[in-house]
Order: C-alpha cells, then structure tokens, then sequence
C-alpha cells in the first residue's frame, strides 16, 4: 500500500470518527432541549416578539447537557482517544513521505 493511499484512508477514517464525536454532541444538546422543554411547560400564549427562553431554561438546559455528557463519558472519551491516536498517526505518516519524498527528490537531482 503506498504511503498517500494509507494516508489518504486515515484520513477518512479520521473524519468519520469526527462525524460521530459531532453526531454525540448534537444528540446531547438537542436531548437536553427536549428534556428542558418537557421539564418546565410552556406558556402557550407569548407576547409577540418576545422570546419563550429565559434564563433558568438556558441554566436548565446547560445542566442536562452536563448531565447527559457525565452519562456519555465513556464513549466521548474513547471517541477523543481515538481521535488523539489518529492525528498523531497521520502526522506521522505526513512528515516520514514528506521526508521520504524530499530525500528522494535530492537523489535523483544528485543523479543527474
């Protein structure tokens, strides 16, 4: 396999892993809503204009996000782990065919 196929696949492979991880949070965050809803009714009649989010929903709803994270720990950290593991392999991979390429663009000048 060459090195700008294998790259090419970690990097990939390194996308969908950033697509979960997102997919995690946007299910958290769009839970917690659900949850801030159902937990504090609301008021069907508003006055025009005037918006049906108030402060203690914003805190409530930062506090089920927290807690739905606390409860996903796990799998976010593993996510973020393998993330981490990821980067570092394809940096790797970038700088040895960097390096590779380089040394054998200086050979085959010295060659001529």
């Amino acid at each position: 396999m060459t090195p700008s196929l294998l790259l090419s696949r970690m990097e990939i492979a390194h996308r969908q892993t950033e697509a979960h991880l997102d997919m995690i949070e946007r299910q958290i965050a769009a839970r917690a809503e659900r949850m801030t809803i159902t937990a504090k009714a609301k008021a069907k009649s508003h006055r025009r204009g005037r918006s049906r989010w108030t402060r203690s929903d914003e805190t409530m709803l930062r506090a089920y996000v927290e807690q739905l994270r606390f409860e996903r720990r796990g799998e976010i950290a593993a996510l973020s782990r393998k993330l981490s593991r990821q980067e570092r392999a394809i940096l790797t991979i970038r700088t040895k065919t960097a390096s590779d390429g380089s040394t054998a663009e200086a050979d085959a000048q010295a060659s001529f």
